[in-house]
C-alpha cells in the first residue's frame, strides 16, 4: 500500500520541511563509543538526497548510513526494529519530514534533541497550482541552523501542509540546484556545530559542494535557455522547482504520487497539450512503473525517456551520483525540448 495516500494533513504539518538534522547525546552506548573512538561522526540519512549532502560535506570525518537502500521507493519505506534502535545511537540524523512517515515516527521515538529544521534553509512552495517563484531572503543558512530548535517547534504547530496535494507544499527541492545549495549550507553549519573540531573542513567541503551546484545551475540555465518548447510531460510531478527555476512548464501525468492512476480526462488533456506545445517525449522515472508513460506515448505518437527524480541511486540510474544524474537529466531535457 502506498503510504502517501494515508497521510492526513494534520499528520504532516511538517511536510514543508526538506529535512531535520538531529544531534543526539548518546555516546554512552557501546556502538556509539566504538564509532567515537574512530574519530568519525555517526550520521544517519533517511534517503539519497540527504546521504549525498552528508557524504560530500562530512568527507572523511563522518560515517554515513542511509535508511533507504538502493532500489527501494523511499515513500514506502518501513523500518526494521534494529534500524529504529540504531537511530538513537546516531550523532546526526538527516531526514525529509513528511515524505517517509515511518522515519518520522522512528525519529520521534528515538528522543533526539538539538534539532535543526532545514525547512528554514530554503523557501518551499506549492506546485500543481500557479505559484510565484520566491527566493529565500533574510537570515543566512548558518543563522537558521544555529536556532533550528525554535523553528522546529514553530513548524510543529502549523497545519495544512499536506504532501501530495495541490494545497500543500512540494518537498522535491533537491531537484533545484540553487535550493539544494541553500540546504547544503545549513547542513554544513549543523555538522560544524556537532563536531567543532573539524569545523574548518566542513566549511571547506560545503563551499566546494556549493560551487559544484552553482556550476550545475549555470549548465541548466544555459542549456535550457533556447528551446523549441518549454513544456515537458512526466509521470511524477517532482520537477516543479526545476521547471520554475529554468522557465519550463511541467505537466505531470499523476501528480506528486508516481503510483496513482490518471483519469481519462487527464489523459485527453495531456494529449491536447502535447499537440499544442509540440511535446516530443513522455518522461518516466527509475523507481516507479513506466506503464502509464508508455501508454500515453503510444497513444500520442511520442517517445519515452528517463527523467530521474533522484530519490535513490540504482543500477538503472543515469550516473553514479547526484551531479552525474542531474547532468543526464539536463541532456534528456535538452533533447526532448529541442534545445538550440
Amino acid at each position: 500500500m502506498n503510504v502517501r495516500r494515508l497521510i492526513p494533513a494534520t499528520a504532516v504539518t511538517g511536510a514543508v520541511a526538506l529535512g531535520l538534522v538531529s544531534l543526539s547525546a548518546c555516546a554512552g552506548t557501546s556502538d556509539a563509543a566504538d564509532k567515537g573512538s574512530s574519530g568519525k561522526l555517526d550520521v544517519v540519512a533517511s534517503f539519497y538526497p540527504m546521504q549525498y549532502l552528508a557524504e560530500q560535506i562530512g568527507g572523511g570525518h563522518v560515517a554515513v548510513n542511509t535508511l533507504t537502500k538502493p532500489g527501494v521507493e523511499p515513500h514506502d519505506l518501513e523500518l526494521k526494529p534494529r534500524q529504529i534502535g540504531e537511530l538513537g545511537e546516531a550523532d546526526v540524523i538527516l531526514y525529509l519530514k513528511g515524505i517517509q512517515p515511518a522515519v518520522d515516527d522512528a525519529i520521534a521515538q528515538a528522543g533526539v534533541k538539538n534539532t535543526v529544521d532545514a525547512a528554514t534553509l530554503t523557501k518551499l512552495e506549492a506546485h500543481g497550482t500557479e505559484v510565484g517563484h520566491e527566493h529565500h531572503e533574510g537570515e543566512s543558512a548558518e543563522e537558521h541552523a544555529g536556532h533550528g530548535e525554535e523553528h522546529g517547534a514553530e513548524e510543529a504547530g502549523h497545519e495544512g501542509h499536506d504532501h501530495g496535494t495541490e494545497a500543500g507544499t512540494d518537498p522535491h527541492i533537491w531537484l533545484d540546484p540553487v535550493k539544494y545549495a541553500e540546504v547544503a549550507k545549513g547542513v554544513g553549519a549543523a555538522l560544524k556545530k556537532a563536531d567543532p573540531a573539524h569545523a574548518a573542513d566542513y566549511a571547506k567541503n560545503t563551499d566546494a559542494l556549493v560551487k559544484k551546484l552553482g556550476d550545475l545551475d549555470t549548465a541548466f540555465e544555459t542549456g535550457l535557455k533556447n528551446t523549441t518548447t518549454k513544456t515537458f510531460i512526466t509521470t511524477h510531478s517532482a520537477f516543479g522547482y526545476l521547471a520554475e527555476r529554468y522557465g519550463l512548464e511541467q505537466e505531470g501525468i499523476t501528480g506528486i504520487d508516481p503510483e496513482s492512476e490518471p483519469s481519462p480526462a487527464r489523459i485527453k488533456e495531456l494529449q491536447d497539450i502535447a499537440k499544442k506545445d509540440k511535446v516530443s517525449t513522455v518522461f518516466f522515472e527509475t523507481l516507479a512503473s513506466d506503464k502509464t508513460a508508455k501508454t500515453l506515448a503510444g497513444d500520442t505518437g511520442l517517445t519515452t525517456a528517463v527523467l530521474d527524480p533522484l530519490e535513490g541511486i540504482t543500477d538503472k540510474s543515469q550516473g553514479d551520483d547526484y551531479i552525474e544524474v542531474m547532468q543526464s537529466n539536463l541532456a534528456a531535457l535538452k533533447k526532448a525540448l529541442g534545445a538550440k
